[in-house]
């Protein structure tokens, strides 16, 4: 087990947005801004962590005919925990980011990790994949997020750099997610493939 290929391996090889197309909801939803992307991101890699962790401590004694409900139970405690903390702490974003935290529960990346890694590994190699997939779901978001953001509002986490008539609404818009996700997944594979 190495932490830096596992790792590596969630950010690149196996990104779960852009090489493994999970996660669609919350990728196409909130990522109208680079701070959404972000958020939504961090907030799913704090998830994933944790019931990562948990699930591997517990795979052993979970019986097979109710491991999905006992992962699901893990999961969601873990994303109350995650909105708790950002309405306290963060009350804007998770206004913006609204009804897609408690939906990270039912993130297939979510229980995907669950089931096929930490469900059978232990808690530091389960720890150090939530870590990798959760950072290359980050990415994906915040990249995402940048791309629609500057081409919708002309501005990069809020910061404004292009004029009023270079925007284009259309970005911003869900059309607009689709649209820069596709030209997105393009240019990863062909960088990709170069490989």
């Amino acid at each position: 087990m190495n932490p830096v290929k596992i790792i590596k391996n969630g950010i690149i090889d196996e990104n779960p947005t852009f090489v493994q197309v999970i996660g669609m909801c919350p990728t196409l939803a909130v990522t109208s801004s680079a701070v959404n992307g972000v958020g939504m991101g961090l907030s799913t890699t704090a998830v994933l962590i944790c019931s990562n962790f948990v699930i591997s401590l517990i795979r052993k004694i979970i019986p097979d005919s109710v491991r999905i409900p006992c992962y699901i139970v893990v999961i969601a405690s873990f994303v109350t925990i995650v909105q708790m903390v950002l309405k306290g702490f963060v009350p804007a974003l998770d206004a913006a980011l609204g009804v897609y935290i408690p939906l990270i529960v039912v993130n297939c990346l979510i229980l995907a990790r669950a089931e096929a890694y930490a469900g059978k590994n232990g808690p530091v190699a389960s720890l150090f994949d939530g870590v990798g997939m959760g950072l290359g779901f980050t990415l994906a978001l915040t990249v995402l997020g940048a791309v629609r953001e500057f081409l919708g509002n002309g501005s990069i986490f809020g910061i404004a750099i292009l004029p009023e008539m270079c925007k284009t609404l259309l970005m911003i818009l869900p059309p607009g997610a689709f649209i820069t996700l596709a030209f997105l997944m393009v240019l990863v594979n062909l960088v990709r493939n170069r490989k």
